[in-house]
């Protein structure tokens, strides 16, 4: 046995097994990340859909549109495999000012998303408490760099 996995075997209570899986994981994690990271660049050269919603919110109602918003969100994210992101924000001089950065797969992604209950439910119940909306269709200058972002908030996340 060369002497990096007789070291690693002792590390590992002398189970040679777990040794070289514990040392071959991270590379492989690595890996696979890489591979999602690649996949999101495909996605974005294929028609992923970025676009910014430009929402002002009637002052009465802000704290409840503020709570089906985040319900909305959280249910796109968590259950619409094309649902990348829907990060809603307000401006810090102005909370009834907010912005949504939506993130989609691609247009048919999109498409399906307004046809889920929850987008529905949100819409619905919202629509009196909206006073201006504007939606406004982005193109991303650098997918690498937005591909990082995401590689770097989830390994945030997972430490």
């Amino acid at each position: 046995m060369s002497a990096w996995l007789t070291r690693r075997s002792a590390e590992h209570g002398g189970n040679v097994r777990h040794a070289v899986v514990g040392e071959a994981l991270p590379f492989v994690l690595t890996l696979i990340l890489a591979l999602v990271g690649q996949d999101r660049l495909i996605a974005q050269e294929q028609g992923m859909l970025v676009r910014i919603s430009e929402i002002q919110v009637d002052a009465d109602s802000l704290k409840e549109y503020t709570a089906i918003l985040k319900e909305e969100a959280e249910a796109s994210v968590r259950l619409e495999p094309g649902v990348v992101a829907i990060f809603p924000m307000f401006q810090k001089d102005n909370r009834t000012a907010v912005r949504i950065l939506e993130i989609y797969a691609s247009r048919e992604a999109y498409e399906s998303h307004l046809k889920t209950p929850h987008f529905q439910r949100y819409k619905t119940t919202t629509l009196k408490m909206v006073t201006s909306l504007k939606l406004v269709d982005m193109e991303a200058m650098d997918t690498e760099t937005m591909t990082r972002i995401f590689e770097k908030m989830r390994s945030r996340r997972d430490e």
